[in-house]
């Protein structure tokens, strides 16, 4: 590129323990989209910290407009041009839209603030995004991606060059984000540069220009967006070698379970605005249904939907062929289905309160305060599952922060046991644990499987799903785009069916 606007080279930064990033590079010419992509851990929000001031680099250099910078927080690199706008809108609801867009910077008169000044102001930055709308009214009245807006019209007033969107149309809807893409156009053309960080596939093939792959911390390579096979690109986030990422056929087909079994739970149409896409599905009984999907395809979100933490706004769920409603995580529980979330720190273990606690957390909340458990019939349940799954602890008392990874996960395996659910969902079982534990885990996955309980079994990496998995649905940007049985099951059918342009 002859008109570069920003560089990155040699980025280093390492955390005590962990190196994020180890000589990555990124470079955004004026007037481009560029999308980063990767899987997690690939370091993308480590690079966008280090560029705007969160975090210091360890090695390396930035060049912006021809200048090197080393902006120490967020508002530094606002005022070099740096503007980035979050996942979350973090706009205050109550405020008027032109209040949010002025916000800390409203102009004066005499001292006072000039509210018509504010409001003139506010609707020339909307009017640059082309958009017409009341300024007055609060925020919290208009749709989010309206609100979206509102804070790309915030970044963009303090005269910025660079705009940086982190997951913005995570929360939209495709009316929404066609409307977000009509605005980063016109913003391209006027000569911004933008980075993109989304895993929205279709998505970067519609709005980008070119792509960055990270992947552990390290850099991938740079790719024009028109020339990079959708099928190589995910081959190069998930680390395949291009033997393993040969080109399929354009169509994968979908082969059918002969085996006959009794169906546990089944949905139907069941979808959630803004989280996934109306889809079916079903699992049987002594069956393990595997969720695949680059992240942000949608598999947490169905594990959500049918555990209850999110409710649905489309289709149903039946339970031996009865409708449920799983509306809470209360009601899932109580027909028989349990949940291991992906972030064991904040949705799972409670690290100040014992092994013993932990587990017996969910059943003593299922029996209510008037049914307490006593201690030898605690420690009854705690001991069994302790030799059962091969926790390693020096006791039952011993406080959950002090086990290694592996062993909280099979502590929090232990708790939804003790309930004996006929379903439980285990959402990236074995994510930041050692090999020996990983074995473990998927041994105790087989069990569960002998003893007729039906599993929802959801990892990145593709060999688990594949090892693991006598079905397999296979998601894409939040909607189920095929699914694999029996023979049918391999990885790279997997990746076909991720990368079929549908």
């Amino acid at each position: 590129m002859n008109d570069v606007l920003l560089e990155m080279r040699g980025i280093t930064k390492a955390f005590p323990g962990v190196k994020a990033l180890s000589d990555v590079e990124l470079v955004v010419g004026r007037g481009e989209v560029h999308a980063v992509m990767g899987e997690n851990g690939a370091g993308k929000s480590t690079l966008i910290k280090v560029l705007t001031g969160v975090y210091p680099r360890d090695a390396g250099m930035v060049v912006f407009c021809g200048k090197t910078i080393s902006p120490a927080a967020p508002i530094e690199a606002e005022a070099l041009g740096i503007s980035t706008v979050y996942q979350e809108v973090n706009l205050i609801p109550h405020l008027s839209v032109a209040e949010n867009i002025l916000l800390g910077r409203q102009p004066k008169r005499l001292g006072f603030l000039s509210w018509r000044a504010i409001r003139r102001q506010a609707e020339k930055a909307l009017e640059r995004l082309g958009l017409h709308l009341d300024v007055t009214q609060e925020l919290s009245s208009y749709s989010v991606a309206i609100q979206q807006m509102a804070a790309i019209a915030r970044a963009l007033d303090v005269d910025a060059r660079l705009l940086i969107l982190d997951e913005p149309t995570s929360s939209l809807d495709e009316q929404e984000v066609d409307e977000l893409f009509r605005v980063m156009r016109k913003l391209r053309a006027d000569g911004l540069g933008i980075i993109f960080i989304t895993h929205f596939l279709d998505q970067v093939y519609e709005i980008s220009d070119r792509i960055t792959v990270l992947r552990n911390g390290e850099l991938v390579g740079v790719y024009d967006t028109s020339s990079l096979p959708r099928l190589t690109l995910i081959g190069k986030m998930l680390g395949k070698k291009p033997e393993e990422v040969e080109r399929l056929e354009s169509t994968a087909a979908t082969a059918k379970d002969t085996t006959e079994r009794k169906t546990v739970i089944e949905a139907q149409g069941l979808g959630r605005q803004g989280g996934i896409a109306p889809f079916d599905m079903h699992m049987c009984e002594g069956e393990v249904l595997g969720l695949a999907g680059l992240l942000g395809s949608g598999r947490t979100e169905i594990a959500r939907l049918l555990f209850g933490i999110d409710r649905a706004d489309a289709g149903e769920v039946r339970i031996d062929g009865q409708p449920v409603s799983l509306t809470s995580s209360r009601k899932a529980i109580a027909r028989g289905i349990g949940f291991c979330s992906e972030d064991r720190k904040s949705e799972g273990v409670i690290p100040h309160l014992s092994v013993r606690e932990n587990i017996i957390l969910a059943i003593q909340a299922s029996r209510g305060l008037l049914k307490l458990l006593s201690r030898q019939e605690q420690l009854k349940i705690v001991d069994h599952y302790i030799q059962a799954l091969n926790i390693k602890t020096p006791g039952p008392e011993t406080p959950m922060e002090s086990l290694s990874g592996g062993n909280q996960q099979k502590v929090l395996l232990a708790r939804w046991l003790a309930m004996q659910p006929r379903i439980i969902i285990l959402d990236e079982p074995t994510r930041g644990i050692d090999v020996g534990s990983k074995a473990e885990i998927e041994k105790l996955v087989a069990s569960l499987r002998e003893r007729g309980m039906s599993v929802l079994f959801i990892s990145s990496e593709l060999e688990e799903v594949v090892r693991n998995c006598q079905r397999i649905l296979v998601l894409r940007d939040r909607k189920k785009v095929g699914e694999l049985a029996g023979g049918e099951i391999d990885e790279q059918r997997i990746m076909g069916l991720i990368a079929k342009n549908v």
